[in-house]
């Protein structure tokens, strides 16, 4: 599997704002996830129901940049900026790097999210 092609892919989603999509379309069952907030999921369902339930929260979408993505055999490194106004008033602007290892098949086993501000 080229994990250059489904990282490109993914992030494309991931840019036009289809974050459930892209974790429904490339996670694999048993998938781990952190974030640098100290949050975590362990399957696939998890992280479906963590970006539902985020998305879900969303008001306005400002922008999402995809700025760069690197890949280095079944790792991926993609830096994204986030903008959004919540629905709870707050604003969320996020400048982070998705690290993510793939396995064979060409989904994401493990990804992880660092703070790049």
């Amino acid at each position: 599997m080229n994990i250059k092609e489904q990282a490109t892919k993914m992030d494309s989603i991931v840019a036009q704002g289809a974050i459930v999509d892209a974790v429904k379309q490339f996670f694999a069952e048993d998938a781990l996830t952190s974030d640098y907030n100290g949050v975590a999921t362990t399957t696939k369902q998890q992280m479906v129901e963590k970006m539902e339930g985020f998305a879900g929260a969303i008001a306005q979408v400002n922008g999402i940049t995809h700025h760069h993505t690197i890949v280095d055999g079944n790792v991926s490194a993609s830096e994204f900026t986030f903008d959004f106004n919540m629905a709870d008033g707050s604003k969320i602007y996020w400048h982070e790097i998705i690290r993510r290892i793939w396995n064979n098949k060409g989904e994401v086993n493990q990804e992880e999210y660092f703070n790049a501000q």
